[in-house]
């Protein structure tokens, strides 16, 4: 089944092809939902919604850019809207100077499952701030977008995020350069 007439079909409601579509991207999906998530537990739930969403907007797709990058973003928007619901995003201000200054640490040689594990106990503001800048590749001006605060907020909740996972591994006896 082409892209276009799995759109098709999914836009109409046939079930055999929402199937298909789940099989077919739910693993790249689950990826991201884990990413941005505490646990497992938490990423199949927000998966789970956002396939919901994904179903119910299809036929808004317009084919500008990749159907995948707008799944992704579907996936990514609904974990965001989850965590703007359940907390304020905005974070205490803090100086920016030392914490602009730290070079961020290389996590060359970290074990994913170390990393990740270290990401997903970092607090909301923190973990969703660094998946979007180091992971995704989010601009500061388009997460404080995404999350409704300011450019410096996005900057502070980074370097904050960096300095959590520095004194994280280095309590597992990882160092980081």
């Amino acid at each position: 089944m082409t892209e276009e007439e799995l759109i098709k079909q999914c836009s109409k409601g046939n079930r055999e092809a929402q199937e298909y579509l789940y099989r077919r991207y739910s693993a790249a999906l689950f990826g991201i939902c884990l990413k941005y998530s505490r646990n497992k537990a938490e990423a199949e739930d927000n998966l789970h919604d956002s396939f919901m969403i994904i179903f119910e907007k299809i036929h808004q797709f317009r084919r500008k850019g990749s159907f995948e990058g707008w799944l992704k973003r579907i996936t990514v928007n609904t974990v965001l809207q989850k965590y703007r619901k359940q907390e304020p995003m905005a974070v205490v201000r803090e100086t920016l100077e030392n914490q602009e200054a730290q070079e961020a640490p290389s996590l060359e040689g970290v074990p994913l499952p170390t990393l990740l594990k270290c990401i997903q106990e970092l607090p909301n503001k923190y973990r969703i701030t660094f998946n979007m800048y180091v992971l995704d590749g989010y601009s500061h001006k388009e997460i404080s977008e995404a999350l409704g605060t300011s450019e410096g907020t996005s900057k502070s909740n980074l370097a904050r995020a960096r300095s959590i996972l520095r004194d994280k591994l280095k309590n597992i006896n990882i160092h980081i350069a």
